[in-house]
């Protein structure tokens, strides 16, 4: 996104405060993710979101979650087509290509990893809790943001998504999503 100001109704990152109880859900800040240049998958966007992610850890200090996603190819189903398609993502969790950005790799000691888009799983609401309320940051905007933040929702979570705090696999990719989800609220609300 442009350095210009958000459209009606959304924040900039420094002006985004944290609810009482809410927590900070970073989905995703992998090098995977982090260069189009390197990886198939990864974000035109990115650069610009990770000082934005940075700043705003701050104010959600020790609320903080970051989750990262792995391959899994024993998961089955539609994930075998999904990897016949992406087979350079079929490496063990430990590799370089699942890393959190050395820039954000200090954020927390909580760090969910799961081998789906949707990280509304046992292990996340171990974290935070049933139905909380949190603030979603990360990438891809249009895949693993959009994949937590319904499903959570759903269950009763309260959501806010930090909109210049997310970044899609393209501008436009990333601003459907927003509309999407924008279309669940209250539950879900676009800041």
């Amino acid at each position: 996104m442009s350095s210009a100001a958000p459209p009606t109704g959304r924040l900039p990152v420094d002006e985004v405060a944290p609810l009482d109880d809410e927590w900070l859900v970073v989905i995703d800040p992998q090098a995977v993710f982090a260069d189009p240049v390197t990886s198939p998958w990864g974000s035109p966007m990115w650069s610009e979101v990770v000082p934005r992610i940075r700043r705003l850890a701050t104010a959600y200090e020790g609320r903080v979650v970051v989750t990262r996603f792995v391959a899994d190819p024993e998961l089955g189903g539609s994930w075998a087509d999904y990897y016949d398609d992406w087979q350079f993502a079929l490496v063990p969790g430990s590799d370089p290509l699942y890393a959190v950005v050395p820039e954000l790799a200090d954020l927390t000691d909580h760090v969910v990893t799961e081998p789906t888009f949707g990280k509304w799983t046992a292990g996340l609401r171990r974290v935070i809790g049933e139905q909380p309320r949190f603030a979603l940051a990360g990438v891809a905007t249009d895949c693993c943001v959009i994949s937590t933040a319904l499903p959570a929702a759903d269950a009763g979570a309260t959501v806010r998504v930090v909109a210049d705090a997310c970044a899609g696999s393209s501008v436009a990719m990333h601003e459907q999503a927003l509309g999407a989800m924008s279309m669940f609220a209250p539950q879900v609300t676009i800041v």
